[in-house]
């Protein structure tokens, strides 16, 4: 029996960059920016809350000789009810997140892995960016938890501004991943019971893209800003970050401009070291410091940093702004702070002067150090700049407007004094994380508590403890060729003590049972049928209920059926190969369109299901929380039979959930060309030579299957 605690237990997720809980390496690369300090503090704030019980923060765990090995570290303590849990995924090595799409779904059984061995299920989870959204879609599914998003930055924006970069779409895919990460967000936000942003333009302006598009679901709230650590100068307090500037600026004395950012093309530094250079005024009145992450040797950074890194260099020496800039080679996060007041202490000015800026962290942590701010008027310094009436929003391609922005409030002490004050009182009164935090938990208790734990009890007597387990497609993997079909079913009953054996098919149950008894095939101890919406057990064919409710969550199939009557190409299967939970159409490519262009019009009609395409010519729509891989997860928590003890076969597309992840596949010899093909260079995914039954043998061989098995105590 569950025991009922309201105080919850949330899961963050946040998977690609370097996530740790001191001296962040902000800046290093592009996936280590202000989604990883966001994520960390929002961890510690929520866990000082009383009515949280505790906060894990999971990401990936890293191996790797070229970073820390605090990443390798499995758990991390953030603080008394806040940690950091690194969940292996893929190769140990560090991965940009580009890479990443191949090796979620093991995240995701990893981290199901090990909640299982906690005291308790997560009440909600809480997914950051779209490689987290992809676990969060799925772990929230299984569970039957409520799930919250934040996207940080979207695919269909990124793309928009690479394409207006002259990039082509091709380029843009083979660099991005970009068509993956779409179709990650668009099931995200069909799926996420909250999407939090930072701002209302982030809402209409990037969202609004989306065929999912809801703002009824979406909530602005603003981060915050630890005000212990970032705060304005006190007294006369030294800063030793000081003497790192005085070899590069003549007259050290002068106010400074301070841009900090990872060096990327998209934060526009050279936009501002040229509006700089083209401004004797500007020159005359400050100096320029550009804190541009840490390097050791511009000529090992990565490709795009290396890039801007090195024209800015160029740039200086055009503009002969040598004594005028400082460019330091490195600065640790703890640092940071220090900086924004040794640029207060200065009466500087913080500019960001990013081609688009989705919030501004950094625009929050200056203004709480008493700097007044420039900022690009794209995105969500608008927002911080209303609130806080702490400085001027800028055209970021303007030169000339920048240069008029920073002067106006150099040159104006009372202006300074103004934009200085409002800013420290503004970010203390709209952007606190205790602020956030409690906005955060106001919204969350509004969400439905629908978790419903998987039932702890074994579904039937008939489905007895084994070690691990076999599961298979019918047609083309076991029905095909009978003499290796008998082999095949007289090596399961010799070794059935310890292998319980499944079906997992799109057919019908009784359509299903009719092909097994006619090919004399073992009785299956589970059977999943309709392509995951049904689960029966044992030779009573007992029906799990659970997943039955489990999976008819927001699902219509007459509104389904009434989009989908009027295009061509898509014939309704007979009344005998649909269900109250499948909806089957004969596919034809000539004249329907294509797959993608299907699903982006159910998208577009706001029908929340997925779409699986088999052998090219049979179209299912079935409910959103199922599907032969989601079915086969949830039956591994019923069993306990780990997934890295399941072999499973397939072919088509409907398999695909199915194969991915730590459960050990093989795609028979006579299904090579089918929807899978492309899956051939993927871990635990064997390619068998042989055809049919005897393809599922092959791997069992391959794989060591039998010989590992434990036949357990009964």
């Amino acid at each position: 029996m569950r025991i009922i605690n309201k105080a919850k237990y949330l899961v963050l997720i946040s998977i690609h960059g370097l996530v740790r809980g001191h001296n962040l390496e902000l800046g290093r690369d592009a996936d280590t920016g202000g989604q990883i300090k966001y994520v960390v503090d929002l961890a510690k704030a929520l866990a000082e809350h009383d009515d949280i019980e505790q906060v894990d923060l999971i990401t990936r765990r890293i191996v790797d000789a070229t970073v820390s090995d605090d990443y390798a570290i499995p758990i991390e303590e953030l603080s008394e009810k806040a940690r950091i849990v690194r969940i292996d995924a893929g190769p140990e090595e560090y991965l940009p997140k580009e890479q990443l799409w191949d090796h979620l779904d093991s995240f995701m059984d990893n981290l199901t892995n090990w909640l299982n061995e906690q005291l308790r299920m997560p009440d909600l989870v809480h997914s950051h960016y779209a490689d987290a959204g992809y676990v969060g879609v799925r772990l929230a599914n299984l569970l039957g938890a409520p799930l919250i998003h934040t996207g940080h930055s979207l695919g269909r924006d990124k793309r928009k501004r690479l394409l207006a970069r002259g990039l082509s779409r091709d380029e843009i895919e083979h660099t991005y991943n970009i068509e993956r990460r779409i179709d990650a967000e668009e099931e995200i936000l069909a799926n996420a019971d909250l999407v939090i942003t930072s701002t209302h333009n982030e809402i209409e302006a990037q969202y609004g893209l989306y065929n999912y598009y809801d703002p009824e679901r979406m909530s602005v709230i603003p981060p915050g800003t630890d005000l212990t650590l970032f705060h304005p100068p006190r007294g006369n307090e030294e800063i030793s970050f000081a003497a790192e500037l005085q070899r590069f600026l003549t007259e050290s004395g002068k106010p400074l401009i301070l841009a900090l950012s990872r060096p990327d093309e998209r934060k526009n530094i050279l936009t501002l070291v040229e509006a700089y250079g083209e401004s004797r005024i500007l020159q005359n009145v400050a100096n320029l410091l550009i804190v541009a992450g840490s390097r050791d040797d511009i000529r090992d950074m990565e490709s795009g940093a290396q890039a801007v890194m090195t024209s800015i260099l160029v740039l200086i020496d055009c503009y002969n702004l040598y004594g005028k800039v400082a460019v330091p080679k490195s600065h640790s996060a703890d640092e940071v702070p220090a900086i924004y007041r040794l640029a207060a202490i200065s009466g500087g000015v913080f500019i960001n002067p990013a081609l688009t800026e989705p919030f501004g962290l950094t625009l929050l942590e200056a203004a709480a150090s008493g700097l007044p701010i420039v900022a690009t008027e794209n995105g969500g310094p608008v927002d911080i700049i209303e609130n806080c009436k702490n400085g001027e929003l800028i055209d970021p391609l303007d030169k000339l407007g920048m240069s008029e922005a920073l002067l106006k409030l150099l040159q104006d002490k009372n202006a300074w004094n103004k934009a200085a004050n409002n800013g420290i009182e503004g970010v203390r009164k709209h952007y606190s994380w205790q602020a956030h935090a409690k906005t955060y938990l106001e919204k969350i208790e509004k969400l439905p508590g629908k978790y419903h734990p998987i039932p702890s009890e074994r579904p039937t007597r008939a489905v007895r403890y084994r070690d691990r387990a076999i599961f298979t497609d019918l047609d083309q993997n076991l029905v095909g060729n009978p003499e290796t079909l008998k082999h095949f079913s007289d090596v399961i009953k010799e070794n059935r003590k310890c292998v319980a054996f499944g079906i997992a098919t799109g057919r019908r149950i009784d359509s299903a049972l009719a092909l097994i008894k006619k090919n004399r095939i073992p009785t299956p101890d589970v059977l999943i049928s309709s392509l995951g919406t049904r689960i029966h057990y044992g030779q009573s064919l007992t029906e799990d209920d659970y997943w039955a409710d489990h999976v008819d969550h927001d699902w219509s199939a007459q509104r389904i059926r009434r989009a989908l009557s009027k295009i061509n190409g898509l014939k309704p299967q007979p009344i005998v190969e649909q269900t109250a939970l499948k909806v089957s159409y004969y596919y034809d490519p000539k004249l329907a369109p294509p797959i993608e262009e299907i699903i982006n019009y159910l998208r577009q009609q706001e029908i929340t299901a997925n779409v699986m395409l088999s052998f090219g010519q049979f179209l299912d729509i079935v409910p959103s929380r199922a599907s032969k891989g989601q079915a086969l997860r949830y039956i591994s928590q019923r069993l306990e039979i780990p997934l890295e003890h399941i072999l499973v076969a397939g072919g088509s597309g409907a398999d695909e959930d199915m194969m991915r992840g730590n459960m050990l596949a093989v795609v028979v010899g006579n299904r090579h060309h089918e929807e899978l093909s492309q899956l051939v260079d993927q871990e635990r995914i064997y390619f068998a030579g042989q055809a049919h039954a005897q393809g599922i043998l092959e791997a069992i061989d391959y794989y060591d299957f039998f010989h590992a098995c434990k036949v357990p105590y009964m």
